[in-house]
């Protein structure tokens, strides 16, 4: 039995999954918003759990961020106060066991590489295009975290091949300027319109996509940015990676339109003009974070 949790900002849910990806249990408590409340959260989801199966598991936990291989500390995450703190270690050390501990994309590839959209498929990019711009590597159903622990970090690296109006047009959280999070990301194609549009301000995507099925041109206009700016993004991993397959999640996955019409972009700006690589919508939606921390053990 594997046991993956996935620590968000607002709730930690755990999943039991079968040797098979059958789910046994699956339950979510409030987040801590606090160290030690975290580590008290996660062990009594863990030992609720099996008590529930009567069975003792493996277990893997998703984060907002990384743990060093530098420190062996977590770094990188929204949720600060797990900063600077040895997490896997730590539970390990209450739960008398290894713990397996990824950062959140990471955990979605592993999972639409395991069991979803890319079921089989040997190097998997699975990018969440949401709030930000999360990515991760999975290879042969494992996760690929780099000698720093920062491999699939697509959103902070600068859009490519960028427009003068573009240039130097947005500054990230992480300090850098231009990078992608900051332009295909759910808040971003949301910052693209309302900047065009300062009469007509929206809040979400799915107000943007009411407005194109209403006919709005320039909520049009503000999708084909939007598609370009994916096409460029995504064209330059196939151009460095060239993986087997590309899963998207996160709130933007959802617009069906996107699937149409990437494949010809991303080909117009990959080096010799042609690309066969699927784009696909992920198979696990929401559960595919839990999903994969409970994947990051693999199978035998």
């Amino acid at each position: 039995m594997r046991l993956g949790i996935d620590l968000g900002g607002t709730k930690t849910e755990i999943v039991a999954l079968a040797e098979d990806g059958t789910e046994l249990y699956r339950h979510r408590e409030p987040s801590a918003h606090d160290y030690e409340g975290t580590l008290r959260t996660i062990c009594a989801l863990v030992n609720q759990a099996e008590e529930a199966l009567g069975e003792r598991g493996s277990v893997g936990v998703g984060i907002p961020g990384v743990v060093s291989p530098f420190t062996g500390l977590v770094k990188n995450g929204n949720s600060t106060w797990l900063h600077g703190h040895p997490l896997d270690k730590d539970l390990g050390a209450l739960l008398d066991r290894e713990v397996r501990v990824a950062n959140d994309a990471n955990c979605f590839a592993v999972s639409e590489a395991v069991d979803g959209a890319a079921a089989g498929k040997g190097l998997v990019l699975g990018v969440i295009l949401g709030t930000g711009c999360g990515a991760g590597i999975a290879i042969n159903g494992q996760v690929h975290v780099g000698g720093n622990g920062i491999a699939g970090e697509l959103g902070h690296t600068p859009l490519p091949w960028m427009t003068p109006d573009e240039f130097r047009s947005t500054q990230c959280f992480c300090g850098n300027y231009d990078c992608i999070e900051n332009y295909i990301s759910g808040t971003g194609f949301v910052r693209d319109f309302n900047l065009h549009h300062p009469e007509a301000q929206v809040r979400s995507g799915q107000e943007i996509t009411a407005l194109i099925a209403a006919g709005h041109q320039g909520a049009q206009a503000s999708f084909e940015r939007y598609l370009d700016r994916l096409a460029r993004s995504l064209a330059q991993v196939i151009n460095v990676l060239d993986p087997d397959v590309i899963v998207l999640g996160g709130g933007m996955s959802a617009v069906d339109a996107i699937y149409p019409e990437l494949p010809a972009r991303i080909a117009s700006y990959v080096v010799g003009r042609e690309s066969d690589t699927p784009i696909v919508k992920n198979r696990h939606g929401g559960s595919s974070g839990v999903r994969g921390a409970a994947w990051l053990w693999p199978l035998n």
